[in-house]
């Protein structure tokens, strides 16, 4: 799926800029990026749907799709143009895939528990994969700025409109990637179930409940699309950082039990600050390099993307999971007392590492029954205690406190780092687009 996944991004915005001129470039990928988020919450709903009968079928919703894609595009897209092949970049792509998967795979590992810590930054393995990742990548630098024909031209780097409008969407990807985890997490282990939700059905009620996200993208993306063919990028794609920033603040000063209205607008805000900035941005991208460099420059834009992504996923996870351990298993600890769990399955309970609780949530299952029910613990308590823990109210009440420390720490690190990225979209210069008939080699813009 992720390589596939990359043919399919790297292509598309490629084959949008060679469809479409300069002046039409934003509306285009506007319109492309719509029908991505688009997809992606009607998978989110269909999602929600089938994981109330398994949550393995969810994975079945990419087949017929995948099938009916690829015969589409291989009879509607017509290949044009000279092609030039040249020979494969083996030490750049070797480093560079085992650099960024070393990274990738020391992160995942980094957010599960390891011996006595809630987490698992201080696993040998751990930090071994992100120096190693970190020293392969550095290498590939080196290997790119020697190579003959490299797969990421280093070059491309002098252009300042190019350079900025990666590192303001690498800082926007870092900012905004772990979100929708986070509002998931939110919606699904908290406020849900306080309204009476089954914890069953908050797979799809998050999904809906989300939706003023998707709006704001859909309303967005292709106005500040259209607008940024005329007016450039910077003013769009800045503001559009600086709203997201602003709601990450916003949503620190609502309370966990939110009335839904504060929600709905502010993540509406934050999805219109997203689309103002994702079109222009990428089209900033894409008018700044020579179009034979097109095909390279929509891959090294979209591996920003996922990489900082993935990094937002695991850093905002391990945030949270911190602010949870801090406050949690002594909150856990005494709720259980309280409902007649013995003190000392209390105290073990309470000890385990935050990370269970949340995925338990997150997959719609209930935490307290997922925590308890291999323990036995249930069947010797009266039938009004194991109403009271396996309900609606005792886990959203007793996490409430502890996620909301987390959230602060995780929401003012979001919003400093869009903050930042709003900075390096400003310095990007003015609108500038790559003359057609510049040579290969590229310099600096002056603008």
């Amino acid at each position: 799926q992720g390589v596939g996944g990359a043919m399919l991004f790297a292509n598309s915005t490629a084959i949008l800029t060679d469809a479409f001129p300069a002046h039409r470039r934003g509306m285009a990928l506007g319109v492309n990026q719509v029908a991505a988020i688009a997809g992606s919450f009607i998978g989110l709903i269909i999602g929600g749907l089938l994981a109330v009968i398994d949550w393995r079928a969810v994975f079945l919703v990419s087949v017929p799709i995948g099938i009916i894609g690829t015969i589409w595009s291989y009879v509607s897209l017509k290949e044009v143009g000279a092609r030039n092949p040249g020979k494969l970049d083996w030490p750049g792509n070797i480093t560079f895939a085992l650099g960024l998967s070393a990274l990738l795979t020391a992160i995942t590992y980094g957010i599960q528990p390891y011996g006595d810590s809630t987490t698992g930054w201080t696993n040998p393995w751990v930090l071994g994969g992100i120096v190693g990742g970190i020293l392969l990548l550095v290498a590939f630098v080196f290997i790119e700025l020697r190579s003959s024909a490299p797969m990421f031209d280093m070059r491309l780097f002098r252009i300042r409109a190019f350079a900025m409008a990666n590192l303001a969407g690498l800082l926007a990807a870092i900012g905004r990637g772990g979100l929708q985890f986070m509002l998931i997490i939110w919606l699904q282990g908290i406020w849900l179930p306080l309204h009476g939700y089954a914890y069953a059905d908050t797979p799809l009620w998050a999904g809906i409940y989300m939706l003023p996200i998707t709006i704001g993208f859909l309303i967005a993306g292709p106005i500040s699309g259209t607008l940024s063919d005329r007016f450039g990028a910077r003013l769009f794609a800045t503001v559009g950082l600086l709203i997201v920033s602003v709601t990450f603040v916003l949503l620190l000063l609502i309370p966990v039990n939110f009335e839904y209205w504060q929600f709905a607008i502010i993540t509406g805000l934050s999805g219109l600050g997203s689309g103002m900035f994702g079109a222009p941005n990428r089209s900033a991208i894409m008018n700044s390099v020579p179009a034979s460099e097109r095909g390279a420059a929509s891959g090294m834009a979209g591996t920003v993307l996922n990489a900082g992504t993935s990094l937002s996923i695991g850093l905002f996870f391990s945030l949270l999971i911190a602010g949870l351990a801090t406050s949690l298993p002594d909150a856990m600890k005494s709720g259980l007392t309280a409902h007649g769990v013995p003190a000392d399955a209390a105290a073990q309970i309470a000890q385990l590492p935050p990370v269970g609780s949340v995925f338990a949530a997150f997959l719609g299952y209930n935490p307290i029954q997922t925590l308890l029910g291999p323990t036995g613990v249930l069947d010797h308590l009266p039938a009004s205690d194991v109403a009271a823990l396996t309900g609606n109210q005792f886990f959203p009440q007793l996490i409430s406190e502890p996620f909301h420390d987390g959230l602060v720490i995780v929401f003012l690190a979001a919003a400093i780092m869009s903050l930042i990225g709003a900075i390096a979209s400003l310095v990007r210069g003015r609108h500038y687009v790559h003359a057609a008939t510049a040579p290969v080699p590229v310099v600096s813009s002056a603008s």
